[in-house]
């Protein structure tokens, strides 16, 4: 312990040493006293800074005037147990083995520890008393629970905000597989956990998640880093005391661990104990947040003022002296041998480089500094206290050189004041302060040092929390890219994500949407199925509008019907004209020339009806497609009914007596022609009046095609119309079978016979074909069938006579007809 007397007392615990010597414990005799061993230089600055704190104060006459502050301070040996005895001591009064039964503390405050698992011991034991407790380098977030630590307030930011900047950097560079790496105790297990939890509710996947033992146990140690090499995260945070960091960093070095990209925690992001030439192959460009930093005028030169004959009744200065020259004053003084020369006291700390001198990253000396003040100006402010305003006391003010602790943590709760590095200094309601960290990136330069670079910034107060500057930044192995750190490659648009069984969410496969869907962001879950006017393009990330099929005149399958109908149009009108210039001759006479005009108009009537059926449907053509087919088909059979009826009737007329003829004579035939023609008429009349086809569009949603086409409107109807003209048809046939072997040499009633063979054999496939067709087929087999059917009905009747006419006009006479 090292103390100063002063109107104003105050504690601290510094964590001196690094650790404590295990006592073997025989039970029977009273413990030896604990052995602190492992002198920390840090350490010993952040004490030599508080006292500088202090001194400054008291020499000052604006803070505390004509009131000097004092100090008690204990070494806590980074030992909870070893803190809470020495809390106890502060708060007692008297030293352990002094034999003092008596209370005798009036410390109304105690600054410190410096780590979280110290402070939390610490701060359990002074909050039943409700001692304020500052600490300058806890920064667990669960210290900011007041209900567990009333009286706890710090100048460290909590871990929540440095892991909500560790997570947003993670986020910004688009890392989505990290590992995490933790100490075992309250702030590494604390933080890291939070950590995962942010990272993972971003999105991202935790590779793996280590804890360093304590004992630093080599073989759990190698364990871990093995484990590290093989993952393939190329982020690994370490979220760990600068010790922890070390045990850590020099197994990666002796695995020759390379190709990771290390992030760290502020504990050691900054600490000199990593930054040597021996560990810069394996962390040059390494990141992490750290505390800001200050430069405290000085400083360095009441640093370099100890000297063990200047603080004779200071044992830290001493065993300081012995670990930072080597040497020993026990030697000289005993005349024990020892393996360290004598300290002769003619040693130079300004001659010597050491963590303890290097004022260049003043951090948490700056914390413990800003703690002091905060002190301060508490205290300054109840100095100043006005009568009858003081809320604790009820109109008196405290006694200042009495404080109740109640009342001393009322007014820091309440401390606000700006310092002279323009930095304002305050607690919320958790005791927390503002949040403020400087990103720093490890940079080797050309002379083989490491400089710490800051590169960005993270500040809770601001609406743009984290500000990065990323082209001052240095990867690890010297690279300026940034490094890929992800279990899958993202899944780009017209993809989506497949996620692996049994593997973390981040690990997943891209496969592309089905025809008919569509991915148009990057790293889609699912695929969205197209409107049905749509469909997928070939790379699945937009849907466009479908094909528009029909039977057009521009493929190919059009363009051959179009040929033949008209084909066949010009057929017909070829032959009428044939008949038309032979109308006087024997064969066309016998022909019943009317009827073969009325047959070869309705013809070029079914040849023309088929053009209807090729082209984008609309409502007009729909409705004339099927009524014009039915009209023009009943009229052509109606004539051949007529025809045929007429040649039965004429042999049957040569019988003596007979009087059949005066029944089917011109005016007969006609009516007979209208009355059947007629039928149909009314058919296609209903038909068009109550469920006319109309244009409808078929989009279905396994097609990339919109089949356009005429909806029939009544099934019913179209039925009943290609009925009519098969009942017709199979009238025509039964006569004409029946007069295929009267006497002549001219039968017209033959050719009829394999007309209306052809005709129904057309028209009985048709239906079949018609039903399983798809799309534009469908209208193709109807056109088909009508063009076949046509064509049949022409060659059939009318090219034999077309061959006497033209090529053995000797038949043409009525000699030959007449011939039996």
């Amino acid at each position: 312990m090292v103390a100063r007397e002063g109107d104003i007392t105050l504690g601290a615990l510094f964590s001196l040493h690094d650790a404590t010597q295990e006592l073997q414990l025989s039970f029977t005799s009273q413990p030896e006293p604990v052995q602190c061993t492992g002198f920390n230089f840090r350490t010993f600055r952040w004490m030599q800074t508080m006292i500088f704190a202090m001194e400054q104060i008291n020499r000052d006459g604006r803070l505390l005037p004509n009131i000097t502050l004092g100090y008690k301070i204990y070494d806590s040996c980074s030992n909870p147990l070893y803190a809470l005895r020495t809390a106890m001591a502060l708060m007692s009064g008297r030293e352990e083995g002094s034999g003092n039964t008596e209370c005798q503390g009036n410390i109304p405050l105690v600054i410190g520890d410096g780590g979280s698992t110290l402070s939390i011991v610490v701060a359990n034991f002074l909050g039943i008393f409700q001692l304020p407790q500052i600490s300058y380098f806890s920064s667990c977030a669960c210290l900011s629970n007041k209900k567990a630590f009333p009286a706890f307030l710090r100048t460290m930011p909590s871990d929540f905000f440095q892991v909500n900047a560790l997570a947003q950097l993670v986020q910004h560079f688009g890392w989505t597989w990290v590992g995490t790496v933790a100490g075992d105790d309250a702030y590494g297990r604390g933080g890291a956990q939070i950590f995962n939890d942010k990272v993972t509710g971003m999105g991202a996947c935790i590779a793996l998640y280590e804890i360093i033992p304590k004992n630093h146990a080599p073989a759990e140690i190698s364990r871990i880093v093995e484990r590290i090499s093989g993952s393939s995260t190329r982020v690994v945070l370490v979220f760990a005391l600068e010790q922890d960091a070390n045990a850590l960093f020099s197994e990666a070095l002796r695995q020759n661990l390379t190709g990771v990209q290390w992030l760290g925690s502020e504990a050691w992001i900054t600490a000199a104990i990593l930054n040597t030439p021996q560990f810069h192959s394996i962390l040059q460009g390494s990141m992490g947040f750290a505390i800001r930093r200050a430069t405290i005028p000085n400083l360095q030169s009441f640093l370099l003022r100890l000297h063990p004959s200047s603080f004779p009744d200071d044992p830290f200065v001493v065993q300081f002296w012995e670990e930072l020259f080597k040497c020993s004053f026990h030697s000289v003084a005993g005349g024990e041998l020892s393996d360290r020369r004598p300290c002769n006291g003619s040693e130079e700390l300004a001659s010597v480089k050491s963590l303890y001198s290097d004022v260049s990253q003043l951090r948490i000396s700056y914390n413990v500094y800003k703690a002091v003040y905060a002190v301060a100006h508490a205290l300054d402010t109840m100095l100043r206290c006005v009568p009858e305003r003081d809320p604790l006391t009820g109109g008196a003010c405290p006694d200042i050189r009495n404080i109740k602790p109640q009342q001393l943590l009322y007014y820091l709760k309440k401390v606000d004041f700006t310092n002279e590095f323009g930095e304002e200094t305050k607690f919320d309601e958790n005791g927390d302060p503002a949040a403020m960290y400087d990103l720093i990136n490890w940079q080797l330069l050309e002379t083989g040092e490491v400089q710490y670079v800051t590169v960005g910034r993270f500040d809770e107060t601001k609406s743009i929390k984290l500000e990065i500057e990323e082209k001052q930044i240095i990867w690890n192995g010297n690279q300026s890219q940034v490094p890929v750190s992800v279990c899958s490659s993202s899944c780009p648009p017209g993809t989506r994500k497949a996620f692996r069984p049994s593997f973390p969410v981040c690990c997943f496969d891209c496969i592309l949407c089905a025809v008919g869907e569509v991915s148009n962001q990057t790293d889609a879950t699912e695929c969205m199925t197209c409107p049905p006017e749509f469909w997928s393009n070939p790379k699945r990330d937009t849907c466009i509008p479908k094909l528009v099929e029909f039977l057009s005149y521009s493929d190919t399958m059009g363009i051959t019907l179009l040929a033949m109908a008209l084909l066949g149009s010009c057929a017909t009108l070829a032959v009428a004209l044939v008949f038309a210039c032979k109308r006087h001759t024997p064969l066309v006479r016998a022909s019943n020339s009317e009827l073969s005009f009325l047959i070869l108009s309705s013809l070029w009537l079914c040849f023309l009806c088929a053009l209807a059926y090729i082209g984008q449907p609309t409502p007009w053509l729909c409705q004339l497609r099927h009524t014009a087919f039915g009209v023009a088909f009943c009229l052509c059979l109606s004539c051949i009914l007529g025809k045929t009826m007429v040649v039965l009737m004429a042999f049957k007329a040569t019988l003596p007596g007979s009087n059949v003829m005066s029944w089917f004579g011109p005016l007969q035939l006609r009516t007979l022609i209208f009355l059947c023609t007629a039928v149909q008429v009314v058919i296609c009349g209903t038909w068009l009046g109550l469920a006319p086809p109309l244009p409808r569009r078929l989009m279905n949603r396994e097609s990339a095609r919109i089949i356009l086409l005429c909806d029939m409107g009544s099934t019913l109807a179209f039925y009943l119309v290609l009925g009519y003209i098969g009942l017709l048809a199979g009238v025509c046939f039964v006569m004409a079978f029946l007069a295929r072997k009267l006497p002549d040499n001219f039968n017209e009633a033959k050719f009829i016979t394999f007309s209306m063979l052809i005709f129904c054999a057309v028209w009985i496939t048709f239906v079949p074909a018609y039903v399983s067709s798809p799309g534009k087929y469908t209208v193709a087999v109807e056109v088909f069938a009508i063009l076949a059917s046509s064509y049949g009905l022409l060659l059939c009747i009318f090219a034999p006579k077309c061959y006497i006419i033209l090529l053995r006009p000797e038949k043409n006479t009525k000699k030959h007809l007449m011939h039996k």
